[in-house]
């Protein structure tokens, strides 16, 4: 039995078998429609999530399994002190498969110690989110066609950005891949992830300034300064607008820029760009369902 709760337990060769797949059902989702018959997903989502949530149901009943589960906390036995663990090695009695998304650090990898079935970490705190990352590589791969040679901005809440952490351990494992850390010193990406970018010589340049940047990008991964994250209501405020994307800053763009967001957004890239040609996050929201597909197989051992 295997779970997922770190992007690097995949190697580079089975995120492309998974994004071949997931290629696949996007070519013929009818191939796939009972992949998963009399399997049933549980969602057990401890954070607030509309997506990452609702993505992996879909997935699911599209491969003609079904899902059980909770959106809150407040809708489970958490809320009377039960602890992640029990929850676990109870619900799996009751599914072949789990996604987890838990606010704390940490806590889908409990869960996997306790599970009888697979567990796919959706998120824990500021920490993973490694379906989203395979969500990522899959629009990255639909755009480019390739993962190595691309400068990769990413910018925003790179403090905090689970999926900003993960696409970088993910990303920096293929050749002559460059990152642009846009970000307020107060947001900067974690010293860890930077210490194991200079372990394994992956280029990468830290800058405050987004307009600076953006003419040498490749993909532009935007991401919103995350309410949720701050202990302090003065410095979100402070910080929450440093960053919008609108039409003016795109003039110095290259024409194939792919620009990247996991959404939701707030306000940091303005709706006029939404009918540009270089906006992929709708379609990377819609990417998520067919890698989720392909995962779920996956860990389920589905040929």
């Amino acid at each position: 039995m295997r779970s997922l709760i770190d992007i690097k337990e995949l190697s580079t060769q089975e995120i492309d078998e998974l994004i071949a797949v997931a290629k696949d059902i996007i070519s013929d989702p009818a191939k796939y429609s009972e992949k998963c018959k009399g399997k049933k997903l549980a969602t057990l989502f401890y954070e607030a999530s509309t997506r990452t949530r609702l993505s992996f149901e879909a997935a699911m009943y599209e491969l003609g399994g079904n899902v059980l589960g909770f959106s809150s906390a407040d809708n489970s036995s958490a809320s009377k002190g039960e602890s992640v663990a029990d929850t676990v090695r109870v619900c799996s009695g009751y599914a072949d498969i789990i996604a987890m998304r838990h606010p704390k650090e940490g806590a889908p990898l409990v869960a996997s110690m306790h599970s009888l079935v697979p567990i796919i970490n959706a998120g824990d705190g500021g920490h993973n989110h490694p379906t989203q990352t395979l969500t990522d590589l899959l629009t990255i791969n639909r755009e480019k066609g390739r993962f190595e040679n691309l400068v990769v901005g990413l910018c925003g809440d790179l403090k905090f950005g689970r999926t900003v952490h993960s696409l970088i351990g993910a990303m920096a494992r293929y050749n002559n891949v460059k990152f642009v850390l846009i970000s307020p010193d107060e947001l900067k990406v974690p010293s860890y992830i930077k210490q194991e970018l200079d372990k394994d010589g992956v280029e990468y340049v830290e800058t405050r300034s987004l307009e600076d940047a953006i003419p040498e990008l490749d993909i532009l991964y935007m991401t919103r300064v995350q309410r949720e994250r701050f202990f302090n209501e003065e410095d979100y405020l402070r910080l929450k607008d440093t960053y919008i994307l609108n039409m003016s800053k795109l003039e110095k763009a290259k024409e194939d820029l792919s620009i990247l967001h996991p959404l939701p957004r707030v306000n940091e890239i303005s709706v006029e760009i939404d009918n540009d040609k270089r906006a992929c996050y709708f379609e990377q929201a819609l990417n998520g369902k067919y890698i989720r597909m392909a995962l779920i197989m996956k860990l389920l051992g589905v040929e």
